[in-house]
């Protein structure tokens, strides 16, 4: 089948095209609707298909749409594997059930924006919010907060003058760090946190409690677009910093030329993140052994992007802008996680099959 039939050009779309995958792989979805409608009315919703036994001992989870925007690559990606029936043989072969939730974050995929509904990153808000621990501080995002999203878009030149200026003093993976490391301080800012779980985190948990606490192994492979080169997915080890857990990702993963990177030994293009997904395994399947990755898939160069969700936020901001702007903001925002081309969903495809084939073999020789 041709890549292209996998994606979709709206949320609504997507999710039409995820129900039809999964009812001709003869799976049934569940939904877990979302309290807000989508851009264009449609119902959102958490939607999860579960390929292979309740009481597996090996599941293979896959994502899409953590960051809203990215999901028009995750859900492609998710609808290729629905309709690989070599895949899902192998699955059953190996003893491994695959666990497939779409659009994590439907409320951002809907609206082309990257956070949820509460203006939050869901890859930042898994922190604990209810002992009261001291949440991570950011410094450098501080000093940078005003001109990262300033009062007017486009800025003006001396706002761009004093980020250049941080990068010049601190260099530009500082610069990097700051903005993206996550924030808990701005909550009309970039790469926000919450103070709170968000409803996408909530629904998560409860679908990881039904289907995820029987296994005793659990791989993952959480699909996101961003960085790095256009159509290459990196392989970003997505765990704690655990030589063991890094050894057994690269063991499933490094393979064929492909490596697998990390955040903590500055290999990957990430810079180091907090409050990140994988601590969701931990939270909610305590019981298994697991084994994570995030597959990163780029799309334009890093400033283009970075540009792209700093005129998102600008607009969420500013709900007064013009429908013109609101428009070329959004298809800014479209441009930046999703390359609409042949190619790049061919690379996407393929390397998503690759990975997930690769799980399955690491869990059934684990």
């Amino acid at each position: 089948m041709d890549a292209e039939s996998f994606f979709a050009q709206s949320y609504a779309e997507a999710r039409a095209k995820f129900a039809a995958a999964a009812d001709a792989a003869g799976l049934d979805v569940h939904a877990r609707v979302h309290p807000l409608v989508g851009r264009d009315g449609e119902v959102l919703a958490m939607d999860v298909a579960r390929f292979g036994p309740a009481d597996a001992r090996s599941l293979l989870v896959v994502t899409s749409a953590c960051h809203g925007a990215e999901g028009f690559c995750g859900s492609g990606v998710q609808n290729a594997l629905l309709a690989d029936a070599r895949f899902h043989a192998e699955a059953r072969a190996a003893g491994v059930a695959v666990l497939y939730v779409h659009a994590l974050n439907p409320y951002g995929f809907s609206w082309i924006r990257r956070t949820t509904q509460e203006n939050v990153d869901l890859n930042r808000n898994w922190q604990d919010f209810d002992h009261h621990a001291a949440l991570p501080a950011n410094p450098g995002y501080d000093e940078i907060a005003r001109f990262v999203v300033p009062a007017t878009w486009p800025p003006a030149p001396e706002n761009e003058a004093h980020l250049a200026a941080f990068a010049q003093r601190h260099g530009e993976r500082a610069l990097q760090a700051a903005l993206s490391q996550g924030q808990y301080a701005h909550p009309e800012g970039l790469f926000f946190g919450g103070h709170r779980p968000t409803w996408s985190r909530r629904e998560l948990a409860h679908v990881l409690e039904e289907h995820g606490q029987r296994c005793s192994r659990l791989g993952w492979i959480d699909v996101h677009t961003g960085l790095g080169p256009s159509g290459h997915g990196e392989r970003i080890f997505a765990d704690r910093n655990d030589p063991a857990a890094l050894a057994r990702a690269r063991a499933w993963w490094a393979r064929d030329g492909a490596v697998v990177t990390s955040m903590y030994d500055g290999s990957s293009a990430s810079a180091e993140l907090t409050g990140l997904l994988f601590n969701a395994a931990y939270l909610h399947c305590p019981q298994a052994e697991y084994t994570g990755i995030a597959i990163e898939y780029g799309t334009l160069p890093m400033n283009e992007v970075m540009t792209a969700l700093r005129a998102d936020q600008w607009l969420y901001n500013h709900p007064e802008a013009s429908a013109e702007q609101r428009a070329a903001i959004k298809r800014q925002m479209r441009d930046a996680f999703y390359v609409d081309t042949p190619e790049w969903k061919r690379q996407v495809v393929a390397q998503g099959l690759e990975v997930a084939r690769q799980a399955v073999a690491g869990l059934a020789s684990a």
